[in-house]
């Protein structure tokens, strides 16, 4: 305690007797106040004069007052949660009453507990100070860090978009986090940790169903959606426009299908299709190749390969034979680890295949793993190259991991094995299970080498428009890859790790951990950016002429891709002038208390009178405690705890629970979250009529002690949500003595600029909270990264800081005399003069800009244990001089005294009391507390997403801009009927007519039909993913176009068979090709840069089956074929002659 630590500061007061005089009580109505056809007004207050020099303070403030309207940093922005970086999620007003102000309602909402008194005469103190108390604001405000972020109805500096889902609350998504997206034609696909939902394009626009409503909390404000039935949980998902189905991959291990055209009805869940056991572990990544297989990744560089012929078998089947669909398709996968493996020497990484990208220009499959990359033929199935992230080629000699034996095991199911073949498998697995032992001794000898390497891991993988592969890494970097594995440019936008890729035409967007999305051309140049999330950017995805952003926190933004443009001008006034139909006030009050518990423990009568007679009316409860518990044991072990992230006590815990106890816990409060840094405490209360409105806590703690690290003085931290808005609370202990006011000073500087929030270990655990552990790494990794808001600290970027605690500012300047009198006389006016902190603030040395209300109440510091009163004062021998030690101050999103709250100026608080409780005796310092009165703005943005709605489709100017993305260059093509025999190629030409503009071109495979004998062709058949049959050969199946130029495309017969009769012991032969001639509708489908519509080339593809004998691939001349690539980038984007191509064609199949 500070008593054991400090100097001799004085001689004590004694035999002070004097209590404060009692005061008019002002009695306020708490029902709720409207204005209807009004604007709301900020009610003035009534000031009266306390003490000599109040009326001096204010008018010094009033006639200092900063009117400069201002926007700072490039994601303030007051129409969502957008402070940055903010890694961890709306709501109306508690009492269910919720309002608006402007032409739609005109309602100012104060938040009030409904059916409880104000006054239940228990404490002469519980009524008084309704009015709001005078304030003393510091200087050095207003500016740098210290200047509250300026919000805005409208994001100034990024496009404007549109909220499918708001960020909802952390603890509304427990077991239903958002985890990927996929979009179709019309509809938008998410999968979450208890299934999959969908979005119906036609509904985006539609308000949300609200409390009350089919939608749980959490998604009262997301458009209309429709859930899955439960199932586990889904990691990956993906588009199969041939068969109409979404694929689903989930933790279980199992894929499933889900059929987009299903009906859909408000009180019905969406049933799944086909399904299988494809793992043992979860599905981690999928994707469909250019011949309509679907390929998965697993752990230990697992990847299985599932026929289309299975898969179309299956499918065929009726839902009486579910479980025979399933079999079929479980047996008929193909290992293709297990083809690489000879002798117990694997050719790939035993990493896990995070991604999963097919390459359909050139037929292609790429693997990627953290640090590697493995290339396959979509066709063979052949590998084709083994490369590192740097581009070098790897000879791999990996013995099959724990994991891959795994799957070993799984085959064991499928395949009988001899007795002997089992021994060797135990004899493997033991062997494998001491060699991972020794790797994870290396690993850990060597984590500090490993940081660059880490640095480097692939995160994110994508194929351009021009066939060029994209890659992102953990530091920031961005790859650019040919077709064939080559690494061709480094590009470095960003410093935060990259999460996702999206693309579209001539555009590529990228989404960051720290919420960032870039956008670039296909040359890696960059084109625009900004803050799309307060959280990572997990998911990118094109649909409905958007690109859609998943937050990690599950909000879905929709962006323009015509974005950056001349609509999101126009958006963004529109949006402006509608602002009072979305704007929505609420109103709360706040509790804030502080008591040095000087290592004692308080009785419930002192909590009582704390805290309890001051709660009534009030929704949140704040307490900070100091020297919980001290000692140099406790110090040290707290200070070894927190290396390892391990923090709290049993004395801690015991004050939460005797202060729930006070507050009623559990009947009327429910406690969020708290904070302990050795004997530093921070908790918080929710009355939980209004907990649906308050969350996302996340907590912080800097140590201020010796070195920095030594947890007996320090601060500890709590943000949150409150009505959407951000709200921190941070308790601190300040160095002691009375000369040492340069050590507070930097003690609250150090505390301000470095405390940096995460989630509490104490709530939701990451794998609850729906966080991939990846994602968990780079947070971590990326956590002193550079923001774009050139790291502003988080304190910086709350809408409401409230900073309490022992700061430890003494009186100066004064005898023990004069302060006894001073205290007697309760002229505390003069004894603010000899403040410490005071007269710091004056000078804008610490607390700067921040406000704290006139103190009325006497000196909290040092009292004798056990006596009341002012006579309790230190008598003892050092008797140091009383001091307002134990203090309470905040600041909100004014820049000047008279801001009214707006979605300009989100939060303004005032203090409604300020006061000690003198009689309380339990410690050497009096418990302090403080009730905040506090005005929110927030967005409703169920209303502002119609708004969005009715603006797109209203404006003229919109609709022609937007009429533009219709735009697609006039194409031809040289013919619309191919004839080929066995082992001919055709050439195609594409001509691109438009003299300004590029075309982008695909090729897809409409469906297959067999001739019959009668000439008739049979009905079409589409494979997966409107793939190509396995005995054509489309090179390349998608490009560039540039104006006045032709695309050679050449379309080869391909015949296939293959000499693996089995496949891992089951005859294949009923998918095998038949030898009736054969007839294919290709679609050559182009589309401008941007442009949201296709123009459609039909080609009709024979095959005459010829007398000559059916050639059988071997895999040397497949793999030595494959082995110089496809065709170069060039190739792909400008136009060669047919003969060149043609022979390049050839040089690639010759042995």
């Amino acid at each position: 305690m500070d008593e054991r630590l400090e100097d001799d500061d004085g001689t004590a007061l004694a035999g002070l007797t004097n209590v404060p005089p009692r005061r008019q009580v002002h009695s306020y109505s708490h029902q709720l106040r409207t204005s209807t056809g009004t604007h709301h007004k900020r009610r003035q207050h009534q000031l009266r004069k306390h003490s000599l020099d109040e009326n001096h303070i204010l008018n010094k403030h009033a006639n200092n007052k900063n009117n400069d309207f201002y926007y700072d940093g490039t994601n303030d922005s007051s129409d969502d949660d957008d402070f940055y970086p903010y890694f961890t999620n709306t709501a109306s007003i508690s009492s269910g009453v919720s309002g608006g102000i402007g032409s739609v309602s005109d309602h100012r909402v104060d938040y009030r507990i409904d059916g409880m008194p104000i006054g239940d005469g228990t404490d002469e103190y519980q009524q008084q100070f309704q009015q709001s108390m005078p304030e003393f604001m510091g200087g050095g405000g207003g500016v740098g860090i210290f200047k509250a972020p300026k919000r805005a109805a409208v994001h100034p500096s990024r496009p404007p978009f549109l909220e499918l889902r708001p960020h909802p609350l952390r603890e509304t998504q427990v077991g239903k986090f958002l985890r990927t997206i996929v979009s179709t034609e019309t509809q938008l696909w998410a999968g979450q940790e208890s299934g999959v939902r969908v979005w119906n394009f036609t509904d985006a626009y539609e308000p949300g169903i609200g409390i009350g409503g089919r939608a749980r909390r959490g998604d009262e404000d997301a458009a209309p959606f429709y859930e899955s039935v439960n199932t586990s949980s889904t990691l990956c998902l993906m588009v199969d426009p041939g068969s109409k189905l979404v694929w689903s991959g989930h933790k279980d291990g199992k894929i499933r299908s889900w059929r987009m055209d299903q009906p859909y009805a408000d009180d019905s869940t969406l049933k799944e299709g086909l399904s299988w056991q494809a793992h043992r572990g979860p599905v981690i990544s999928m994707t469909i190749s250019s011949y309509g297989d679907i390929w998965s990744g697993f752990e230990g560089g697992i990847i299985k390969v599932w026929p289309w012929e299975a898969l179309e078998k299956s499918l065929s089947l009726s839902p009486e034979e579910r479980h025979m669909a399933s079999l079929l398709v479980e047996r008929s996968f193909v290992d293709l680890r297990s083809q690489v493996t000879v002798n117990g020497v694997c050719n790939i990484s035993s990493s896990d295949v995070k991604s999963l990208v097919s390459d359909n220009v050139r037929a292609k499959v790429w693997a990627a793993g953290s640090l590697s990359f493995s290339l396959w033929d979509a066709r063979t199935r052949e590998l084709l190259k083994v490369f590192n992230v740097d581009g070098q080629i790897e000879n791999r000699v990996d013995v099959p991991s724990v994991q891959d034996q795994a799957v070993e095991d799984e085959n064991l199911k499928l395949v009988s094995k001899s007795k002997k073949e089992k021994s060797q498998g135990f004899l493997q697995r033991s062997r494998n299970a001491i060699m991972g032992a020794a790797d994870a001794v290396r690993r850990a000898a060597t984590k500090g080498s490993n940081f660059n390497e880490d640095a480097k891991k692939t995160e994110a993988l994508v194929l351009a428009s021009d066939g060029m592969i994209w890659t992102g890494c953990s530091n920031g970097l961005l790859v650019q890859w040919d077709g064939n594995g080559n690494r061709l440019q480094d590009f470095n936008h960003h410093p935060c790790a990259v999460l996702c890729f999206c693309t579209y035409g001539s555009r590529i967007w990228v989404g960051y951990i720290s919420g960032m999305v870039q956008l670039l051309d296909l040359e890696g140049n960059l084109i625009a950016g900004w803050v799309a999330h307060n959280g990572p950017v997990i998911k990118l995805v094109v649909g409905n002429g958007y690109i859609f952003s998943l937050a990690t926190h599950g909000g879905i933004r929709g962006w323009s891709i015509a974005s950056p443009g001349p609509v999101d001008n126009i958006l963004r006034l529109e949006l402006a002038d509608r602002e009072n139909m979305y704007t929505r006030l609420d109103n709360i009050r706040i509790l804030v208390g502080t008591w040095n518990v000087g290592q004692g423990r308080a009785s419930q009568d002192a909590l009582m009178s704390w805290l309890s007679s001051a709660v009534s009316d009030v929704g949140i409860v704040v307490v900070g405690l100091q020297e919980v518990e001290m000692g140099a044991g406790f110090l040290a072990m707290s200070a070894a705890k927190e290396t390892v992230g391990l923090e709290g006590s049993s004395i801690g815990q015991w004050w939460q629970e005797n202060i729930g106890k006070a507050l009623d816990e559990g009947s009327t409060f429910e406690r969020v979250g708290s904070r302990q840094l050795a004997g530093l405490l921070i908790a918080i209360w929710v009355r939980k009529t209004l907990r649906s409105h308050v969350g996302d806590l996340d907590v912080a703690a800097v140590a201020c002690g010796l070195g920095r690290a030594i947890g007996n003085k320090g601060g500890v931290g709590l943000r949150l949500r409150v009505f959407d808005r951000i709200m921190c609370f941070t308790n601190c202990h300040f160095a002691a003595h009375l000369e040492a006011v340069n050590r507070r000073n930097a003690d609250f500087d150090h505390i301000f600029r470095s405390m940096t929030f995460t989630r509490s270990s104490n709530l939701l655990n990451n794998a609850a909270a729906g966080v991939s552990s990846s994602t968990q790494t780079l947070r971590a990794a990326n956590a002193a990264a550079p923001n774009p808001d050139e790291g502003k600290p988080d304190l910086a970027e709350a809408d409401m800081v409230v900073f309490c605690g022992d700061f430890n500012y003494r009186l100066f300047g004064i005898s023990y005399d004069e302060a006894r009198d001073f205290v007697s006389q309760r002229s505390f006016d003069w004894l603010r003069e000899k403040d410490q902190l005071r007269a710091e603030m004056k000078s804008g040395k610490v607390f700067q800009g921040m406000r704290e209300a006139l103190i009325r109440f006497p000196p909290t510091y040092k009292f004798e244990r056990g006596k009341p009163g002012l006579g309790g004062y230190d008598s003892g021998e050092k008797k140091r001089i009383p001091a307002w030690c134990d203090r309470i101050l905040y600041r909100d999103s004014r820049a000047a005294p008279t801001d009214e709250c707006s979605l300009e100026c989100p939060v303004v608080a005032s203090i409604l009391q300020y006061e000690a409780r003198m009689d309380v005796t339990e410690s050497d310092h009096k418990p302090v507390r403080s009730k905040f009165d506090v005005d929110i703005a927030r967005v409703d943005r169920s209303v502002r997403r119609q708004e969005f709605g009715k603006i797109l489709k209203s404006k003229d100017t919109i609709r022609s801009s937007l009429h533009e993305l219709c735009f697609v260059p006039e194409t031809i093509v040289s013919t619309e009927q191919i004839v080929l025999k066995n082992q001919d190629t055709f050439s195609l030409r594409i001509t691109n007519k438009s003299g300004t503009d590029s075309a982008f071109f695909q090729i897809i495979c409409e469906g297959q039909s067999a001739v019959n004998e009668d000439k008739q062709a049979s009905e079409y058949r589409p494979r997966g993913s409107h793939g190509f049959p396995r005995w054509l050969e489309v090179t390349p199946a998608a490009g560039i176009i540039k104006a006045d130029q032709v695309a050679e495309v050449l379309v080869h017969h391909e015949e296939f068979r293959t000499l693996e009769e089995f496949v891992d012991g089951f005859p294949q032969s009923w998918w095998s090709e038949d030898t009736r001639d054969k007839e294919v509708v290709l679609l050559v489908n182009v589309k401008g840069s941007c442009s949201t519509v296709t123009k459609i080339h039909r080609v009709n593809v024979q095959h005459c089956i010829s007398g000559s004998s059916i050639r059988i691939d071997q895999k040397g001349n497949t793999s030595k074929r494959h082995q110089g690539g496809s065709h170069h980038r060039s190739s792909l984007r400008n136009t060669c002659s047919a003969s060149e191509l043609a022979d390049d064609h050839r040089s690639l199949r010759d042995p």
